[in-house]
């Protein structure tokens, strides 16, 4: 299978780099999915999205991300979030409970972690 060099870094630590088969992530225009071979784009990130890696190996990586951009080239995507978390680090219980804060930002960080880790224990 194609496979193309992506990584997942966030302003507070680098989360992935290796081979992918697919990235998918969540922008302001949709939902967008990266084969190999895509075309170059420039997209910004959601501020409650989430970014899904189907590895080289065959594993599936779903994050947590806070804003930030997406760039494809024809041999690499890089995905450079304000912040992110990977679904396995996510504690459901305390992101279920912050879905009802009343900070914007609490609540959109809760949302995308419940999603991230929904979407992680479905694949």
């Amino acid at each position: 299978m194609a496979e193309i060099t992506a990584e997942l870094v966030a302003v507070e630590r680098p989360l992935w780099k290796g081979k992918a088969t697919l990235v998918s992530a969540q922008t302001t225009e949709g939902e967008i999915g990266v084969l190999p071979g895509h075309q170059p784009l420039l997209g910004q990130l959601v501020n409650n999205g989430t970014v899904t890696i189907k590895t080289a190996d065959g594993k599936v990586l779903v994050a947590s991300v806070q804003g930030g951009f997406i760039s494809v080239s024809t041999s690499k995507v890089s995905i450079l979030a304000d912040k992110a978390v990977w679904a396995d680090e996510v504690n459901l219980s305390e992101a279920e409970s912050n879905l009802t804060s009343d900070d914007p930002a609490v609540k959109a960080q809760a949302e995308s972690e419940v999603r991230a880790a929904r979407r992680a224990s479905t694949n």
